[in-house]
């Protein structure tokens, strides 16, 4: 069974950084495609940046410039680099394995297999 764990939220004042790790059991993140979501209270989820088995990258318009997606492929790590974080950038931030939507659709929700979440409060 594939698990992910993700870490490292937690609660910055606006223009602060923060970097979120996501952790895979039974699943070798070079293998496939993976991302990175985020879902507000009253709002759908929604894609932040994802990453194909290549390595391309993908990111909302709202995140460009300020995250950054990566992953260790030695420790089999996922990260997210969140920089110039702003009050809107508050959320319930989750990652995301198992692709199975269209091709170029990577921001789309469409993963068998998602974390628990880790939350991050941005303050202005």
């Amino acid at each position: 069974e594939v698990q992910l764990v993700e870490s490292g939220g937690g609660s910055v004042q606006a223009g602060g950084s923060l970097r979120l790790s996501c952790a895979a059991t039974e699943y070798t993140f070079s293998s496939g495609s993976m991302g990175w979501f985020r879902q507000s209270p009253g709002n759908v989820r929604e894609g932040v940046a994802a990453m194909d088995y290549v390595g391309a990258t993908l990111y909302a318009d709202f995140v460009k410039g300020r995250f950054t997606i990566s992953r260790d492929n030695a420790k089999n790590l996922l990260y997210l680099q969140m920089n110039n974080l702003k009050p809107e950038d508050t959320a319930m931030y989750y990652c995301a394995t198992g692709f199975r939507g269209a091709p170029g659709a990577r921001l789309d929700p469409a993963y068998a297999y998602w974390g628990q979440g880790t939350q991050v409060t941005v303050s202005s």
